[in-house]
């Protein structure tokens, strides 16, 4: 793919197979490692969305990203990381919390929130992880066939958020609907056509706002033994979340902690299908070589794109100039393909070592708060899904998401040989 044929701005390009936007970003490396494009015009959808922007630096080589990322003090978060756009400084907070701010409120924000989010939180966690997935692999181990996402890939990382934060059952399908609103960027399947994106936005996320202000308020009068009330009742230094901080948190966790984990979980379905001897040597030692695997899967599926950076004084970057204000976009899965970093980037190995992917980001204040959850709900997921049903596999392409920002999938068919449901005694 020639260099005028490649717009990262149109919708379009994202429709492609992702050997095509593959193809488009190693010719972007080795001939414009950091290319400015044209912001989409978004008014077509919504007409209270701001006009489009002055456009942005599309940063596509490995060291450049871990470059721009160790430098958070002139690549900075603050306008926002997750949109293209400049949005409102509320809306900023409202949908991206503390991955959108700079120290040194995100040193606050991320003290309060690790003492919380803490090691020994997480592995308090791990039993439950394991009890989803079995009771997961329990319920659809009889039926031969199903959806792999709304099956196996979407409950797992969605039920042990609930359960970690305290969500009622009854309320765990709304939490499931409005992640997916969030992150739609108008997918028809989620905001129907006629429907203003941006209105379906707002109101997905008040109402996991509105969820979380009550559970704030319960915990406050009536502490559990969940992360909710960790985070509600931390105080770091004489400072603690505020309400509206633990709510912009919540919408954080559910979209960024369900979507990358439930997305890294389905990539490895169609994988290991596509990829029939490294299936193989996974299965061979499902223990040792998950270590590696797990990585590998978010390497290649890279689930979130690409993060964005405002530049904050003049800057040189990989050759470019770059000016204060500009805007930047790392884009993660370039550099997870980039052959200076990576040994045979297109070939997926399970055992691939070391890998140094940025699929969680790179090294710096930024990285992935909860990579070590992740990596744990997929190891456990696919420990298993590899012992119980070894021969799962995807029976149809992925039904990909359109989104420039996500490499989700929505629907995977799969099938496997039914075996017997196993009679378990009830949890105490």
């Amino acid at each position: 793919m020639g260099l005028e044929e490649i717009d990262l701005s149109d919708l379009g390009f994202w429709a492609r197979p992702l050997d095509d936007i593959d193809r488009a970003f190693s010719t972007l490396r080795r001939e414009r490692p950091v290319a400015h494009f044209a912001e989409r015009d978004l008014r077509q959808r919504s007409p209270h969305m701001p006009p489009p922007g002055p456009g942005y630096w599309a940063v596509t080589r490995y060291a450049h990203v871990v470059e721009a990322s160790r430098h958070p003090e002139v690549f900075r978060s603050g306008q926002g990381a997750v949109s293209v756009i400049d949005m409102p400084e509320a809306m900023v907070e409202y949908f991206s919390g503390m991955i959108s701010t700079d120290n040194p409120r995100h040193a606050r924000l991320r003290r309060i929130v690790g003492t919380a989010f803490s090691a020994r939180m997480v592995a308090s966690f791990e039993a439950r992880v394991r009890d989803r997935a079995r009771s997961i692999v329990d319920e659809i181990c009889e039926k031969g066939r199903g959806d792999f996402v709304a099956d196996v890939a979407a409950p797992l990382p969605l039920g042990v958020i609930c359960d970690m934060m305290g969500i009622p059952e009854g309320s765990r399908d709304a939490v499931y609907r409005c992640s997916n609103v969030i992150l739609s960027e108008g997918d028809p399947e989620y905001v129907p056509e006629g429907s203003d994106p941006l209105d379906a936005l707002l109101q997905a996320g008040a109402e996991l706002t509105g969820l979380m202000h009550a559970i704030g308020d319960d915990r406050l009068a009536h502490p559990a033994d969940d992360l909710t009330t960790a985070l509600i009742t931390t105080n770091v230094d004489g400072e603690a979340l505020t309400h509206a901080e633990l709510a912009s948190f919540f919408v954080l966790l559910v979209v960024a902690g369900n979507e990358t984990t439930r997305n890294a979980i389905a990539h490895a379905l169609w994988l290991l299908s596509e990829h029939p001897r490294e299936r193989l040597r996974w299965l061979e030692d499902v223990e040792h070589v998950s270590q590696t695997a797990v990585d590998e899967v978010v390497r290649w599926a890279s689930p979130v794109t690409w993060m964005r950076r405002t530049v904050s004084t003049p800057v040189e970057l990989g050759g470019q100039h770059l000016d204060a204000g500009d805007k930047v976009l790392l884009f993660y899965r370039s550099a997870n393909r980039d052959d200076a970093a990576f040994e045979d980037p297109f070939r997926f190995d399970v055992r691939r070592a070391p890998n140094p992917h940025l699929g969680f980001g790179a090294a710096g204040p930024h990285f992935c708060l909860g990579a070590h959850l992740a990596r744990r709900e997929i190891s456990v997921m696919w420990r298993e899904l590899l012992t119980r049903l070894p021969d799962i596999e995807a029976t149809d392409a992925p039904q990909r998401l359109l989104s420039t920002f996500v490499n989700g999938i929505k629907h995977l068919p799969s099938e496997w040989t039914p075996v017997e449901r196993p009679r378990r005694s009830p949890t105490p």
